[in-house]
């Protein structure tokens, strides 16, 4: 059976410009892992028994980036399913968009990672490595400049 493991892909709106587009202060909140290559990525884990997927994606965001439910808005019409291959066995990473309501709210991380960034689109692409989650990014991007 596939490892299931479900997070939140956040997102905050800097104050921009009039004359400049939305999508254009919008950030991603991107963690570094303490373990194994170091890799980057949005807060997300393992879905516990009895848990459902949305309250895993709050609960892992709640442990890892120190972020409170009531501090994020869930996006409503965005889910995406990730499927690849972790140590030769499939794994499902479900992740659903939140909106940081005040983007000043500070981020406290877990010991599962050592560094976090706020990351416009094309810095957050570069700090995550794979390709399924660059695609994903790009789509959010596109799904958050289509809503203005």
């Amino acid at each position: 059976m596939a490892v299931r493991a479900c997070g939140l892909i956040i997102y905050r709106r800097l104050q921009s410009p009039p004359s400049s587009k939305v999508a254009d202060g919008i950030e991603y909140l991107l963690l570094q892992t303490s373990y194994g290559t170091h890799h980057w990525t949005p807060p997300k884990g393992h879905v516990d028994p009895g848990e459902d997927d949305l309250q895993t994606a709050f609960r892992e965001t709640q442990e890892e980036a120190g972020l409170q439910a009531s501090q994020l808005t869930l996006i409503e019409g965005y889910k995406k399913e990730l499927h690849y291959p972790v140590r030769g066995k499939p794994k499902t990473v479900i992740y659903w968009l939140a909106e940081m309501k005040d983007c000043n709210t500070e981020v406290k991380l877990s010991e599962e990672h050592q560094a976090f960034q706020w990351l416009k689109l094309e810095d957050a692409c570069k700090f995550a490595e794979y390709e399924d989650m660059q695609a994903m990014l790009k789509e959010v991007h596109q799904f958050l400049s289509s809503k203005e």
